[in-house]
């Protein structure tokens, strides 16, 4: 029988990557976003890739509302879920606090600390009642260092650090694993978002230098998920060869 897994944010990036790898390994898939078109786009693909049971729900994970009730009117042979991918997230703008956008703050601050602990209080209680379970944290090399005018960004992924280590607390005498995934430089959309659609500046961040891809991440993922009911991991994490900390990247001239 397949398990369940639900990733959010599966709709481009490292959502979408970790959705494939978990398909292809033989779960069943919960993906979640809010671009309906490449949800059912995934959908499609993967269930004819590798014949998996795909569920899509568009919804943001920013509204508790609107979240709950996406999960609470999931059909019950769904409501099984073994593993829950918290992958929602984004950076808005790159300015220092004094010039900061408050639009931008209440973005990253809904999507990256409120959105991840509305699915969490919502599925590990499924998972404390059966006993087991696995939560994946998607967080970031900004979860352990700090660079200029990454203030909130960076603040949120602190959030993201430290939730991870009080669910682990919280749900060890559980039996519910509790991993987060923190990668450096990751080309996706990541830097299209954050200086909103502006290809220019995007594509400068990675002038000079090959950062890791989506595939590299949803790898991490599937590794941690994959390991067995013994073992958990409690925190990765990887960087481009390129990159040896928040700051310091090696571009070639």
């Amino acid at each position: 029988m397949r398990k369940t897994a639900l990733v959010t944010g599966a709709t481009s990036g490292i959502g979408m990557a970790t959705a494939e790898i978990l398909a292809k390994n033989g779960y069943n898939v919960i993906i979640t976003g809010r671009r309906k078109e490449l949800l059912d786009r995934l959908k499609n693909e993967l269930g004819v890739k590798y014949k998996s049971d795909v569920h899509s729900l568009c919804f943001d994970v920013r509204e508790y509302q609107q979240t709950e009730e996406a999960i609470e009117n999931l059909p019950k042979s769904w409501k099984n879920i073994e593993i829950l991918v918290n992958n929602a997230g984004l950076a808005a703008g790159l300015a220092p606090i004094h010039e900061g956008s408050i639009d931008d703050w209440e973005q990253m601050i809904d999507t990256n600390i409120k959105g991840l602990l509305y699915m969490t209080r919502i599925i590990a209680p499924m998972m404390v009642k059966k006993g087991k379970g696995h939560i994946i944290n998607i967080s970031s090399i900004a979860a352990k260092e700090l660079y200029e005018n990454g203030n909130v960004y960076c603040a949120t992924k602190h959030s993201v650090d430290a939730l991870t280590k009080g669910m682990r607390i919280d749900l060890v005498k559980h039996n519910v694993k509790v991993t987060s995934i923190s990668p450096g430089f990751v080309e996706t959309e990541f830097a299209l978002v954050r200086f909103k659609g502006d290809n220019t500046r995007a594509k400068n961040v990675y002038e000079g230098m090959t950062p890791l891809n989506a595939e590299d991440v949803a790898e991490a993922v599937w590794f941690a998920a994959s390991r067995p009911p013994h073992v958990n991991i409690n925190d990765m994490l990887i960087m481009p060869t390129a990159q040896a900390n928040i700051t310091t990247i090696v571009r070639k001239k």
